[in-house]
């Protein structure tokens, strides 16, 4: 009979320290539970301060889409954890548009802020000390639906696309330290952010359609239900433990099935 030593329920992660952007909320706040759970020392950020915040974590408002953003959430997190072994990258989001030439420039450079260079940034802070110690973990949330390049969400899908480029590349690069770099990509998941995005695409695609002729069914993931936040952090927890020890560079799709990828 095989004994498995870590797994969900288990303290797999007693002892680390672990930093999680857009942790207040859905799937970010579903993440920073499993880790307090899994025994990690938890710090985790948002934009502005809620009481939303999964109990026992530590907060601080930061804005990681500025560099001086990310500086000052790397130096938070050294001096409140003295230093990081786990990092996921969940912060994102962006507004739909009605086609690619209503997206303003401002909202194009605040997509790649938020949602792929506040990754590099954070990033270039943090790995040296991972790679001193020769070990860590990072990840990076990204969406299951870049490969369906929606034009109102255009902008925001080529940031994530970006992203998972990056990662891989910088999994890579870090593999040779013992640091594992690996994406998690959500489908449609029950969010407070995600019901308002898919709201106002609704709004949106409907006055495409109605302007372009086109009807838009919306179909249901195969597994015929939305993903919870639960569902994410599962997968993000997976990728964090040791039992993804041999798993770097890879992209793992949380999305009931809705976009196949070949």
């Amino acid at each position: 009979m095989t004994t498995i030593e870590n797994g969900p329920g288990t303290r797999e992660l007693e002892g680390k320290r672990a930093l999680v952007t857009g942790g207040s909320r859905g799937i970010g706040a579903a993440v920073v539970r499993q880790l307090l759970d899994a025994g990690a020392e938890v710090l985790t950020t948002a934009r502005s301060a809620t009481a939303t915040v999964p109990e026992g974590a530590a907060f601080v408002a930061a804005d990681v889409r500025t560099q001086a953003g990310a500086q000052a959430l790397a130096a938070t997190a050294q001096e409140v954890l003295g230093g990081v072994d786990v990092l996921v990258h969940n912060a994102g989001g962006a507004r739909p548009h009605e086609g690619v030439s209503a997206i303003p420039d401002e909202e194009w450079q605040d997509a790649l802020d938020l949602n792929f260079l506040a990754s590099v940034r954070l990033d270039s802070l943090l790995v040296p000390g991972m790679r001193d110690r020769r070990s860590g973990v990072i990840v990076h949330v990204s969406s299951a639906g870049v490969p369906t390049v929606a034009p109102p969400f255009l902008h925001y899908t080529a940031a994530k696309a970006a992203l998972e480029n990056y990662s891989r590349g910088l999994a890579s690069e870090l593999a040779p330290f013992g640091i594992r770099v690996n994406t998690v990509s959500p489908g449609r998941t029950a969010t407070p952010g995600g019901e308002a995005a898919r709201e106002q695409w609704a709004e949106v695609s409907a006055r495409m359609d109605e302007a372009s002729g086109r009807t838009n069914a919306e179909d249901t993931a195969p597994l015929g239900r939305d993903g919870q936040p639960d569902d994410i952090a599962h997968a993000v927890l997976f990728l964090l433990s040791d039992r993804a020890s041999w798993l770097t560079g890879s992209n793992i799709v949380v999305d009931g099935g809705e976009f196949p990828r070949g």
